[in-house]
């Protein structure tokens, strides 16, 4: 069945505020177990610049070690210091990952295409690995900095093995399915579940998610019933609760979910500078949420 399903995964913490690594392995266990194709570790959802480079070094080598196919992972190793960069992204393909996804450097907001074009190509030729892929992730709303169209071709000449995938996080679905209809050599993902059927049936990839840490059964029965009768219904209830889920801050409150639905107290823990979400909020969210999960 075309179009796949990743997790934006979350990443679970310790009551002192560590990465919990066991957790963490169960939880993109879970999500591969049911209908995520894959998952993405230390994207936006995944608070991932607000972990050190050591930190997620040693986050992906322990779900290596547990056992966790490396192929089913993205890892996000995009920062705003070209060496940590580089340094994340030699470190995951030796873990032999799917992909890693790459933030543009997003501190300078003047950064031009030239600049930008320097920092992939330094990255592509630094790690200098034939099995390097690299995903770029274009969310305009958090970093401000993006990929404009010109850049994509231009990268896309000169290092078409390497770049094969794009995240657009834009919330434009236009734009993401010009991305999609403009580079055919491509993997475009739409960052929401929103409008996955629609894009799926227009040729897109699919969607790497971040409510899809609690909505992966769902998300998986769109992709798979694409073609049924029933498909336009699935979806309206996918989209239903992906806005539910939106009128929050989507860390916070993926994380306070999953604490109720675990029972797991530390799951609502979150890295400063993110605020943990008040729990009496819930109850908003299950008012609109009832009949849909």
């Amino acid at each position: 069945m075309a179009g796949k399903v990743l997790a934006a995964s979350l990443t679970p913490l310790t009551g002192d505020k560590k990465i919990d690594n066991a957790r963490l392995a169960d939880h993109v266990v879970w999500l591969l177990g049911n209908g995520c194709d894959g998952v993405v570790l230390f994207g936006t959802t995944g608070e991932g610049n607000s972990f050190s480079v050591d930190e997620r070094i040693a986050t992906l080598d322990a779900l290596a070690n547990s056992g966790v196919d490396p192929g089913k992972l993205v890892v996000g190793t995009g920062c705003c210091a070209l060496p940590d960069t580089v340094a994340l992204t030699a470190h995951a393909v030796r873990h032999q990952v799917q992909a890693v996804l790459v933030l543009p450097p997003y501190y300078y907001k003047n950064a031009t295409d030239d600049g930008l074009f320097d920092t992939f190509a330094s990255l592509i030729e630094t790690v200098a690995d034939p099995e390097l892929r690299v995903w770029l992730y274009h969310i305009p709303p958090m970093a401000v900095v993006g990929f404009s169209t010109d850049l994509v071709a231009r990268l896309l000449d000169a290092y078409p093995q390497q770049i094969t995938g794009f995240k657009d996080s834009s919330g434009d679905q236009p734009h993401t399915q010009m991305l999609n209809e403009r580079f055919p050599s491509l993997e475009v993902f739409a960052g929401t579940e929103g409008f996955l059927l629609d894009f799926l049936r227009k040729g897109g990839a699919g969607c790497i998610s971040a409510t899809a840490n609690v909505t992966a059964p769902l998300c998986a029965e769109v992709r798979d019933q694409q073609n049924s009768d029933d498909a336009d219904a699935l979806q309206a209830k996918l989209s239903a609760v992906r806005f539910a889920f939106q009128k929050y801050p989507a860390t916070a409150v993926l994380k306070a979910y999953l604490a109720r639905q675990t029972g797991h107290d530390d799951w609502a823990l979150v890295r400063e500078p993110l605020s943990m979400l008040d729990a009496s909020k819930l109850a908003d969210l299950d008012e609109e949420l009832e009949g849909l999960m």
